[in-house]
């Protein structure tokens, strides 16, 4: 019997070599958490610009001029911009905080050959989906800002589930889903956006550290 578990122990250690050397497991749950929180307080300082009740161009008489020359750097001229940029560096550096203190838990390092694939896995869509979303802005489509986020950070998630947790796959797909059902709630973008970066972002992380990380 006890030669029989120290047998399935081995196997058990084997199984965690294997999934350490082939896939970035060092994600936190709480990384997850702490972008949901940030996109929820991004919202929400969004909302009076996105809905009317402030102005959301910081200098009228420069938009005016950019508007007039079809010049690009209009977008860099709106408070939404600047709320999109900051939103998402604190989500980011928080996210890191977290991942970087885990691997320092588990003995894994943050940046090596697996960080490296799931990167280029999760940066290609992101970065089509960039200049896709960019040209849309620049001809005014609005609407369809939102739910392309969601579509494009939908497909990149499942595209780097093949280098980590296989779990984000399903948060891609609800993001897809929410993407989609949002290009027929165009008027409704800044709900599905904090929906999706917010509310999924929250419940996947605490789910991921009640499953992987509370007993740590």
């Amino acid at each position: 019997m006890n030669e029989q578990n120290t047998s399935l122990e081995a196997i058990q250690d084997i199984k965690r070599m294997m999934e350490r050397s082939s896939r970035f497991i060092s994600l936190s749950g709480l990384s997850g958490v702490s972008a949901g929180i940030c996109a929820l307080i991004g919202a929400w300082i969004a909302h009076p610009y996105v809905f009317g009740t402030k102005d959301f161009i910081i200098n009228a008489n420069v938009a005016a001029v950019q508007s007039m020359a079809g010049d690009y750097s209009i977008i860099l001229n709106t408070w939404l911009f600047w709320i999109a940029v900051c939103t998402f560096l604190a989500a980011l550096i928080s996210s890191f905080i977290f991942t970087y203190i885990k691997s320092k838990k588990e003995g894994i390092p943050v940046w090596g050959k697996t960080a490296k694939r799931l990167l280029v896995a999760v940066s290609l869509p992101l970065i089509v989906g960039g200049f896709f979303l960019f040209r849309l802005i620049h001809f005014g489509t609005f609407g369809l800002v939102a739910p392309g986020c969601l579509i494009f950070y939908g497909l990149a998630l499942i595209n780097a589930s093949k280098y980590t947790l296989s779990e984000i796959k399903y948060m891609g797909y609800c993001q897809l889903l929410l993407g989609v059902i949002n290009c027929w709630f165009v008027g409704y973008g800044l709900y599905f956006w904090a929906l999706g970066f917010g509310v999924l972002h929250i419940l996947y992380g605490a789910y991921m550290w009640w499953k992987y990380e509370r007993n740590n």
